[in-house]
């Protein structure tokens, strides 16, 4: 739970708001075209106390609400959503080593996290795995003191640049059911830690997506997640909340910036003698875009809510990010259809708007499944 009044946090979010303005919209456009990593960016996100968050205050962390954090994701993703990535990955593996880590393992990374001084990521996916967790192959293996991992992992964000992974893996392969059979360790890098390209996207640029290989990994086992085999799979589950309304907030922020490039185009912008927003197919377009995102924020807001409060919300933060990233989609789509031929420029941002969109409808789990989880959690509450 924040310790923050409404008015910290409302500064809080006008220095962000500030600096999205002030340093993050001037150089968007020029590191998403060259797929350049943005070190000055990181620097500047260190000093706001990005990196600390929703890390708790005991730690150097802001200890932000998950409504004010949403809030801020939603404002830096209307911009460029890619930096929001760098902060919420390593978010996201601080977030589960302060909800099950041991002391010893919250006292040696979240102070260090908090700063920024470490940045980590979340290794879950690999190559022939995607929703299936309880498929992969990564295998972590006791010898004396230590672990030696052995397995590769792909579309790891923050690997390259980042200092380590909270890598999930079988300590038990013929565990029944399969999921008591996973465990999550804090892997630094180091020997047989290797990455091994960054992968080229079509967007979500900038941002350092890699593959990993693991190759007779040692890793001490005090670094085994909470010090108890078997728990990866719950503690992997632990997060999903948090990740979703994030995943929903990064969509939303995309409507939001697609709705005010779109909106300020079709003001300018005239044909007929006339600026096209009088057109009535823009007024429809522009009617639905703002509906949505309104939408989208209101979902959004519920579930953080409901998470801030310690309420189970997975109901909640599933459809957030349903919503949430569908109008993502959908306004940068519609914002393409409002500029027309320009749309496909780079000289104007809202292509950008339209390559990053549809990534959020597939991460935190694909709305195709989301749907799956919102309806039987619909019946399980609703049982008559």
């Amino acid at each position: 739970m924040s310790s923050w009044s409404q008015e910290d946090e409302v500064a809080i979010l006008d220095a962000v708001g500030n600096w999205v303005e002030k340093e993050l919209r001037p150089v968007a456009r020029k590191f998403d075209l060259a797929d350049e990593y943005p070190y000055e960016i990181v620097e500047q996100m260190k000093e706001l106390g990005l990196f600390g968050a929703t890390i708790g205050q005991e730690y150097g962390g802001l200890g932000l609400s998950a409504w004010a954090y949403a809030q801020i994701v939603m404002k830096v993703s209307s911009v460029w959503m890619a930096p929001s990535g760098i902060f919420n990955s390593h978010l996201i593996m601080a977030s589960a080593i302060e909800r099950a880590g041991t002391p010893e393992q919250k006292s040696a990374y979240l102070p260090r996290m908090a700063s920024g001084e470490y940045r980590g990521c979340l290794g879950l996916t690999e190559p022939n795995t995607g929703t299936d967790l309880q498929a992969i192959r990564t295998m972590a293996k006791r010898d004396g003191d230590n672990y030696v991992i052995n397995g590769a992992k792909t579309w790891i964000t923050n690997s390259r640049e980042g200092h380590g992974v909270l890598l999930l893996t079988k300590t038990n392969p013929d565990a029944d059911p399969r999921y008591k059979g996973m465990s999550m360790f804090i892997v630094d890098k180091g020997p047989g830690f290797q990455v091994v390209k960054k992968l080229s996207k079509m967007g979500y640029r900038s941002i350092d997506t890699c593959e990993l290989l693991f190759d007779n990994c040692v890793v001490p086992a005090s670094r085994l997640l909470g010090g108890v085999e078997g728990q990866g799979f719950i503690q992997t589950a632990g997060g999903m909340e948090l990740g979703r309304i994030n995943v929903g907030s990064r969509g939303a922020g995309i409507a939001q910036g697609a709705l005010e490039h779109a909106l300020r185009y079709a003001q300018e912008r005239e044909t007929f003698g006339k600026p096209i927003w009088k057109h009535q197919a823009i007024q429809l377009k522009l009617a639905e875009m703002v509906t949505q995102v309104e939408a989208a924020r209101l979902l959004i807001r519920n579930a953080a809510l409901k998470f801030d409060k310690g309420e189970r919300c997975d109901l909640e933060a599933s459809m957030a990010k349903y919503f949430g990233s569908e109008a993502g989609v959908f306004c940068a789509q519609e914002a393409m259809r409002i500029f027309g031929g320009y749309s496909y420029s780079t000289e104007y941002e809202i292509e950008r708007y339209y390559r990053d969109a549809m990534l959020m409808c597939i991460g935190e789990g694909t709305n195709e499944v989301l749907k799956t989880v919102i309806a039987k959690q619909l019946v399980a509450r609703n049982t008559v």
